[in-house]
């Protein structure tokens, strides 16, 4: 018996060094993408090439990001034109890093009182009523006039061919068919979705030409209210201008006003009128070196900065890379992190005195991670207190004692590999396909310096199409919540932003662009990116490495979507985790998981100052897909 367990030992300690080591020189699945010049990347391979179009007619890495971005949109990639967007950009003039804030808003009549009087606790996951305003177009406008250089014009020329009829890829055609019963519903969806109503197969083929005339009309719109402009003498900025006010102002915002409306909808014509895209200061922490942004508290991004801060305090290499002890230091990490998304973050347009400073500062990161039970997983984990670290008291002390995880409903069908699941901790495939809701992810840059990182989503299938306009609404409102107890700052209320799942990153090492990332997921989107800035910062990876390598999700936090619930000590890990690692989680409370990939597929580049380059990587867990030069 002691041999044995000297023997099993020795195998452990062994495996463990062996992870210890940088993992540089692996085979990966794709081959690492290179260029010097410029490099696109994005979640589908037409889009991608969009991108590079850009790049060949002078434009810079804004331009392309905008074209990826609006061909995306057409192809319906998780995403459609009446979406959100989000992004960060690296402004080499100004040396410093801007975020774009193009999230729609809550509309008229989208009140707490409103969906609870309907029966709601939440927003719906689909319809009308679960639609913000489109952001998506305003995004890709503001970024196009204030830091690109092409014309509407060029950007939109992919996306316009496209809508005319392309080749419509799997994934999308077979979400149209899978989805069809809901579709169904909407006079406007049912019509371009399902172009074979009456037939076995009601959606388009796999290949098949998919063609969408009223989307190509209103993209023919905007290029003709900027050209029109042009003419009449004003600036390429002013131009681009011009097409905004037509989508939100003009006979497009009109015809998406009354679609939604005969379709049951809110909004207003006031309501698009007087949204506008907000360019705004990003947030930021400092991780070994390494400045790491992201977007405002509308969205959860600032959990990552969060997590960066308590991992801090570990010795994450010398643990092993993905050793059950890195592993169980990484979960408790992020479900602290995710617990105080869930209790503190919302929109600041709505909020006064959220305590961002008390969240981000490292002492109160310290704090947190003296909370960690090295030896078990904590089921109850709850927001903190980082007031006191602001130098205030709490204002919502009575709020957060009160706070408690939104548990699984009992007796769920079971998905995926498990290990010994009792039925009230089981995850159903209805949470799991909320719980990695939407987005896409874009990345961009040139050799002028311009970096971009966006996460478009919203509108996907099935989406409400407004009228004749062939834009798909987006659903994030269901990510609001009805009941100040279920978090405080995320209330639903007219003209306010939900607080959503999408998170692009920037980082600058030495004051320079290093790495832009972001991935597609909802709730594990920070989760998969942390994984991957540790990959490459403790272990040594290459990005293609670290796009591929295999990682852990909790669904501790609480779903931003559906009914919100979570799994406590739920951990989803990849069939490649080792026996004795899946036997030490289960020793430490956790209730286990696999499946063959762990993360959503991550776009990243990576700039190499040594030699003056650029690393490109897309997983091979989608479509996602890169070009360089």
């Amino acid at each position: 018996m002691r041999r044995r367990s000297l023997l099993a030992l020795l195998l452990t300690l062994a495996a463990l060094g062996a992870a210890a080591r940088p993992l540089t020189a692996q085979r990966t699945a794709r081959p690492p993408l290179h260029g010097r010049h410029w490099m696109a990347v994005t979640g589908k391979p037409l889009a991608a090439t969009a991108g590079s179009m850009m790049f060949t007619k002078g434009g810079n890495a804004i331009d392309a990001a905008c074209a990826m971005l609006a061909a995306v949109t057409t192809m319906w990639d998780v995403l459609s034109w009446g979406g959100e967007t989000q992004a960060l950009i690296y402004h080499p003039g100004l040396k410093k890093v801007i975020g774009i804030n193009a999230l729609g808003v809550a509309p008229t009549g989208a009140t707490a009182e409103f969906y609870r009087g309907k029966g709601y606790r939440y927003p719906p996951e689909f319809g009308p009523l679960a639609a913000v305003t489109p952001g998506t177009p305003g995004g890709l406008m503001t970024m196009l006039a204030e830091y690109g250089k092409l014309s509407l014009k060029d950007v939109l020329a992919p996306a316009i061919q496209m809508a005319d009829g392309y080749a419509i890829e799997a994934q999308a055609a077979n979400s149209m068919e899978s989805n069809k019963a809901r579709i169904k519903q909407w006079k406007y969806s049912k019509a371009v979705y399902l172009p074979h109503l009456g037939e076995k197969r009601e959606a388009p083929e796999p290949g098949e030409i998919f063609a969408q005339k009223d989307l190509a009309a209103t993209l023919r719109k905007l290029v003709e209210a900027e050209q029109t402009a042009l003419k009449a003498g004003k600036s390429r900025k002013d131009a681009i201008y011009a097409a905004y006010d037509r989508f939100y102002k003009g006979d497009i915002a009109k015809e998406i006003v009354r679609g939604v409306q005969e379709e049951g909808g809110l909004f207003t014509e006031q309501d698009l009128a007087n949204w506008k895209v907000k360019i705004e200061e990003p947030l930021s922490t400092n991780y070994k070196g390494i400045e790491v942004y992201k977007l405002q508290q509308w969205q959860q991004g600032p959990a990552l900065l969060q997590a960066l801060n308590i991992l801090e305090n570990a010795d994450l290499k010398g643990m092993g890379y993905n050793s059950a002890r890195y592993l169980h230091t990484v979960y408790q990490a992020m479900s602290m992190a995710f617990a105080d998304r869930d209790f503190y973050y919302g929109d600041p347009a709505f909020a006064q005195g959220q305590p961002m400073k008390g969240l981000l500062s490292k002492e109160y990161a310290k704090s947190r991670f003296a909370q960690i039970n090295a030896s078990r997983n904590d089921p109850n984990v709850k927001p903190g207190d980082p007031y006191p670290f602001e130098g205030r008291t709490n204002p919502m002390q009575a709020q957060l004692n009160a706070w408690t995880v939104l548990p699984a409903p009992t007796n769920l069908p079971r998905s995926g590999q498990q290990d010994r699941l009792p039925p009230t901790e089981t995850t159903d495939e209805a949470f799991k396909q909320a719980f990695y809701s939407g987005t896409t992810s874009i990345q961009a840059a040139d050799e002028e310096g311009w970096v971009i990182s966006v996460t478009p989503s919203g509108g996907w299938i099935p989406a409400v199409i407004a009228g004749n306009t062939g834009v798909g609404l987006s659903q994030r409102a269901q990510s609001f919540v009805t009941a100040p107890e279920d978090g405080p700052f995320n209330v639903i209320e007219p003209g306010k932003r939900p607080r959503v799942t999408l998170t692009p990153t920037l980082t600058l090492k030495d004051g320079a662009p290093h790495v832009a990332v972001s991935v597609q997921g909802g709730d594990s989107q920070d989760q998969n990116l942390l994984q991957f800035l540790l990959n490459i910062t403790e272990f040594g990876m290459t990005p293609q490495e670290a796009v591929e390598a295999p990682n852990i999700n909790t669904f501790q936090m609480r779903s931003s979507f559906g009914q919100h619930e979570s799994r406590p000590g739920r951990m989803l890990a990849a069939e490649s985790l080792p026996f004795y690692v899946r036997s030490e989680l289960r020793r430490m409370g956790y209730t286990m998981e696999y499946e063959e990939r762990t993360s959503g597929p991550i776009t990243a580049i990576l700039f190499d100052r040594k030699h003056r380059t650029m690393w490109g990587a897309a997983s091979n867990h989608g479509e996602d897909y890169g070009i360089g030069w």
